[in-house]
């Protein structure tokens, strides 16, 4: 699987509709949106999943004044919800053939059947994989596209807490030989735990993520009070311990600030500017209003010299318990033009 900072051939997203997900926020979480659209169409054309025709009128009228149109394609594919990282299918590159693209499609529950329902989100990944005509590879486990992390290079990055609760009929060993063979990869990284108001079992995009080869950011908390603080700072330990399979290398570990906590109707938000996303020449980081989003941005400036970092509004989308990386799914380059 190519690494998030590898070319893109688009972005896809799916329109956030459901009303259970943000009540009464809804015009604000679209508002937001409109703004991760216009800086991904800086850069790269976007995809988007609306309900159908009258839907697509309604996004169009939002997207039309900030995004040129050529760089928006709209697809007629109903979702239960947003969340196109958790249940779209996750593109990958045929091991044999690298000019070969492949949808993964992994089984899909709503997070443990959290949320009901989820049967228009099951059959995502299928259309998905139809729309651009490439086969797809269906996988016996339970698994999001947030749930783990790869860095292009044969490692990959996931919390036991998530993958194991999913999949309780398979024991770690048994899960580590399946992703290994799924993905490609050589070597992986479970970590634990994941944030406060996080409702995944702890998807490892809210706190960890793959910049580099062999670098990796991790949120940290500075308050000690902070119900954050302490499964932040164990799995900061873990990765410094690491060991890179292929060549032996240590892992760089740089710190990402958390934000303020953040409350909504009395519930703590898994808020993180861990969840950035990386386009073409951009990376898109939540802001959500509080002094850490600048040093948040300039920590990413550092890493992405060559990429403008855009700090997006994300305020009202994670009262939805997500963010910009929930929402997008990138589709890699390749010489045969999807």
């Amino acid at each position: 699987m190519p690494a998030e900072w590898e070319r893109h051939e688009a972005t896809w997203l799916s329109w956030p509709h459901n009303q259970e997900t943000w009540p009464e926020l809804l015009p604000a979480v679209e508002k937001e949106m409109v703004s991760l659209v216009s800086a991904l169409t800086q850069s790269e054309a976007v995809r988007i999943n609306v309900l159908d025709e009258k839907h697509e009128e309604h996004v169009w009228r939002l997207l039309s004044n900030q995004v040129p149109g050529e760089s928006v394609h709209f697809c007629y594919l109903p979702t239960n919800d947003a969340w196109c990282r958790d249940c779209g299918a996750i593109f990958v590159t045929n091991h044999a053939c690298k000019e070969q693209m492949l949808a993964l499609k992994f089984r899909y529950n709503a997070w443990g059947g959290k949320y009901l329902p989820y049967n228009l989100d099951q059959v995502v990944a299928d259309s998905m994989a139809k729309i651009l005509s490439v086969p797809v590879f269906e996988s016996e486990l339970y698994l999001e596209g947030g749930a783990f992390d790869v860095n292009g290079s044969n490692v990959l990055m996931t919390t036991e807490n998530c993958v194991l609760k999913r999949n309780p009929k398979y024991s770690r060993n048994e899960l580590e030989k399946k992703l290994k063979n799924t993905f490609g990869v050589r070597q992986i990284i479970w970590l634990e735990g994941g944030i406060e108001g996080d409702d995944t079992d702890g998807h490892v995009d809210q706190f960890a993520r793959f910049v580099d080869r062999d670098i990796v950011l991790i949120a940290s908390e500075g308050d000690n009070a902070d119900p954050n603080y302490l499964p932040l700072k164990k799995n900061r330990e873990k990765l410094i311990n690491i060991r890179l399979t292929d060549e032996e290398e240590a892992v760089s570990v740089v710190e990402l600030p958390m934000p303020d906590p953040i409350y909504y109707r009395g519930k703590r938000l898994p808020a993180s500017y861990a969840n950035f996303y990386i386009a073409n020449e951009h990376v898109l980081v939540p802001a959500f209003g509080c002094p850490q989003d600048n040093l948040a941005r300039k920590i990413l400036e550092d890493l992405f010299a060559s990429r403008d970092v855009i700090s997006i509004d994300c305020r009202s989308i994670v009262a939805g318990l997500g963010a910009i990386h929930c929402l997008t799914q990138q589709i890699p380059y390749i010489s045969v033009n999807y």
